[in-house]
């Protein structure tokens, strides 16, 4: 069977955004190796600490010879305007989560509202990745 175990998301400065997912996220360090063989290349995880099977990478954007500069330039303006991918993560109480992030320097985009389908908020990370923080209610559980 195929499982997911990393998702990506680009970052502008790893440390700043291993800051971020482990203080104000309060995620764990899954994974950070640099292989010198590859030009000091840095494979940075970090994932839920209830979630072990899952990691998102923070990967720092390429320069030549592995991304040109206009496709740099292209994902640094995507990020910029928060649409470089989203990651979804879900809480039992949306308002509750939203009130320890903001105390934790969280800055978000979207107070929680309340949806269709539940209950949902967004933020974004120091490099510009969207989040959404949703308390999900039973109309996907059918």
């Amino acid at each position: 069977m195929i499982k997911i175990a990393n998702t990506q998301v680009w970052v502008h400065d790893q440390d700043e955004a291993l800051a971020f997912y482990t203080k104000k996220l309060d995620m764990e360090v899954r994974t950070d190796v640099t292989v010198p063989e590859m030009g000091n290349f840095r494979w940075l995880a970090v994932g839920p600490p209830n979630q072990p099977e899952v990691s998102i990478v923070l990967m720092a954007i390429p320069g030549p010879p592995l991304m040109d500069e206009t496709t740099t330039a292209q994902v640094h303006d995507l990020m910029a305007k928060g649409f470089a991918g989203t990651i979804f993560l879900t809480t039992e109480d949306c308002e509750a989560s939203y009130k320890d992030l903001k105390s934790r320097g969280v800055e978000f985009t979207e107070e929680p509202e309340s949806r269709p389908y539940g209950i949902d908020a967004g933020f974004r990370d120091p490099s510009g990745n969207s989040f959404r923080l949703t308390q999900i209610n039973d109309i996907f559980d059918r």
